[in-house]
């Protein structure tokens, strides 16, 4: 796929304004792992990883086009690593979802650069796309992003690569292999039609690993809506978005139904509300969001015994829970023009064990940021946020996985 890049380059002739920008990225985590966590009873605790990243984006165009490249040169380091490489499972979120592979995608543009026994450097290409727009029409053809749905923590209706509810790192969302097209009405409304090209777990190219999605948006009065109507994988997903001002605040929900391909149905939904307001010359914004997952259990059981459904929704990346009902609480402060300080609590309504994530970013300029924060997840053993159980120690007792308290620094420059 290297020739498309420089099909690019040579379509756009480089006569008009080349864009050219780099980010540099380090993330680093230490994870206190709980005395029943079974990679600590393998290899000790605390966990300590780290991740380095340079991106190079550049984009161009003219005439109605505009072409993408983004290039990302990644090395991960540290604990998680080593246990990859011992075919062990490594701590959730030690490398804050960065993309490291294509095995799924239309197309393979990871490249291997080194490994070893405690890290892994890599390089890809996360958007290699070209944009056409003339008068209401607009298209894009490669490997881009495409975000659907109004969660605050959680994304049932974004079926394509959406964030964990945890992640750090939100910059740039990893981009897909796709066919996009919009077309703007007179009314004010606009259709979006996608299509997503993956491979199946054999390799293959085929339609049912693949996405074809049209989506509605408009408005009726003040409320905005969404009709979505997709075929996902083998199955056909159909949802309905309303998004209706409160006064100074905003109400949002998303409701996503799927038909199962094997029969039957399971039915996915988010509903918040968010309100911004100041004290003390301080701007605060606030948020509580619901989160119902079809796919869910009403009560935990071993990984292995989790519903088929859920576990390859899981292996996706489309779904981070367990069970069915959840409340999200958040919201951020900012403290100075250069501190703001963000918190998340995550609460399962079944077990009631929860997840408490803040932290705290410096941003002293459009250049460079810097975020430090710690996630603590608060639960018994056996709970969702408390510790899964996974095996038995040789003396009998349960071992779980994570559950670990994680401290977290994310820095970030641009130039």
């Amino acid at each position: 796929m290297r020739w498309l890049v420089l099909a690019l380059l040579f379509a756009s002739g480089l006569a008009h304004a080349l864009e050219a920008d780099v980010r540099l990225k380090w993330f680093g985590s230490v994870t206190a792992l709980p005395s029943h966590d079974a990679i600590r009873f393998l290899d000790g605790t605390p966990q300590r990883d780290q991740s380095v990243d340079a991106r190079l984006m550049f984009s161009g165009g003219g005439g109605g086009f505009e072409w993408l490249v983004h290039h990302a040169s990644t090395m991960l380091s540290g604990d998680g690593v080593a246990l990859s490489r011992q075919n062990q499972r490594a701590v959730p979120g030690a490398f804050d979802s960065v993309p490291s592979g294509d095995e799924r995608r239309l197309a393979d543009l990871t490249w291997p650069i080194d490994d070893g026994k405690r890290h892994d450097a890599f390089h890809r290409l996360d958007r290699v796309a070209l944009k056409y727009r003339r008068g209401r029409w607009a298209f894009t053809v490669g490997r881009d992003a495409v975000s659907w749905g109004s969660g605050r923590v959680f994304q049932p209706m974004d079926l394509f690569n959406p964030f964990a509810p945890t992640a750090v790192d939100r910059d740039f969302k990893a981009g897909d292999d796709l066919v996009h097209a919009q077309v703007l009405l007179d009314s004010g409304a606009d259709i979006e039609l996608l299509a997503v090209g993956r491979r199946d777990a054999a390799g293959d190219v085929t339609a049912t690993a693949a996405s074809f999605a049209g989506k509605v948006h408009g408005f009726a009065g003040a409320a905005e809506y969404e009709l979505l109507a997709a075929r996902h994988y083998r199955d056909r997903v159909y949802g309905a978005t309303l998004r209706l001002p409160l006064g100074g605040a905003l109400l949002r929900t998303d409701i996503v139904a799927t038909d199962l391909q094997g029969g039957g149905w399971r039915t996915s939904g988010v509903l918040n509300v968010d309100y911004s307001f100041d004290v003390g010359q301080k701007n605060v914004y606030v948020f509580g969001e619901y989160y119902h997952n079809g796919f869910g259990g009403s009560s935990i059981v071993p990984l292995a015994q989790q519903s088929p459904l859920l576990l390859e929704r899981l292996a996706r990346g489309e779904v981070f829970t367990l069970m069915r009902d959840y409340a999200a609480l958040g919201g951020s402060v900012q403290w100075h023009a250069l501190l703001t300080q963000n918190l998340t609590l995550i609460a399962n309504l079944h077990d009631a064990s929860s997840l408490l994530q803040t932290s705290f970013t410096y941003d002293p300029g459009d250049r460079q940021r810097l975020e430090v924060g710690f996630t603590l997840p608060m639960g018994r053993r056996g709970d969702e946020y408390g510790g899964l159980p996974v095996a038995r120690s040789p003396t009998g007792s349960v071992l779980t996985s994570g559950g670990g308290a994680r401290a977290f620094a994310r820095w970030v420059f641009y130039f």
